[in-house]
């Protein structure tokens, strides 16, 4: 699994930015470091970026900073939402969570009905994947399980979950600002979803 680049000459010529705007914006913390990649070329260091997720980030602040300010959407697109906390009718109203997950997820969490944003995220998580059908009950509690171990990390860390499959064995984990995967012959990749783009979908449900 690798992810495609895109140099920084090219990424203000096909966004329409300039140079200016780009790191004013990384000032504001609107573009995570960890997407500004140095490699070395034959004309010496440049700058690339992972090219899908740099694209949507920058649709989503022109689109949005018409009705917000770069703090407010610095605060949105920022993971450090550690202090919110809602109750579990609370979030299916929301549509953060159906009310079928919901039951699922808290026949495999005894914490009770309130919840911080680590369980938040969890559920929500769990509600994409299983909506989509992408993996099924079992799967299921091995993805909250693996939420659940690295909540540490999922807080400080760009992180993307991924999902493999071999001879009809799933196995699930944790990439924390890694660039590439590459699996043995015959694994099937089966989700790779960013933590991250999570934590701004349920921000932006919540606006």
């Amino acid at each position: 699994m690798s992810e495609e680049l895109i140099s920084k000459k090219d990424l203000l010529d096909l966004a329409g930015i300039s140079y200016g705007q780009l790191y004013r914006w990384k000032r504001k913390d609107l573009i995570p470091e960890e997407w500004f990649i140095r490699k070395s070329t034959f004309t010496g260091q440049e700058t690339f970026f992972p090219k899908e997720k740099i694209l949507e980030r920058i649709d989503k602040i022109q689109t949005m900073k018409e009705n917000l300010s770069l703090d407010a959407l610095a605060d949105m697109f920022s993971p450090n939402i550690s202090d919110l906390q809602m109750e579990k009718d609370d979030l299916i109203k929301r549509n953060i969570v159906s009310a079928a997950v919901m039951n699922f997820y808290l026949e495999n969490d005894k914490s009770g009905l309130t919840f911080h944003f680590p369980r938040i995220l969890e559920v929500y998580v769990l509600e994409k994947l299983l909506q989509s059908g992408e993996i099924n009950l079992d799967e299921g509690k091995m993805v909250l399980q693996v939420l659940k171990d690295n909540a540490p990390l999922i807080k400080q860390k760009s992180c993307e979950l991924v999902i493999f499959r071999k001879l009809g064995v799933s196995s699930c984990l944790l990439l924390i600002n890694t660039e590439a995967v590459h699996f043995e012959s015959g694994t099937k990749l089966v989700v790779s979803l960013s933590l991250m783009t999570c934590m701004e979908e349920i921000k932006s449900k919540l606006l």
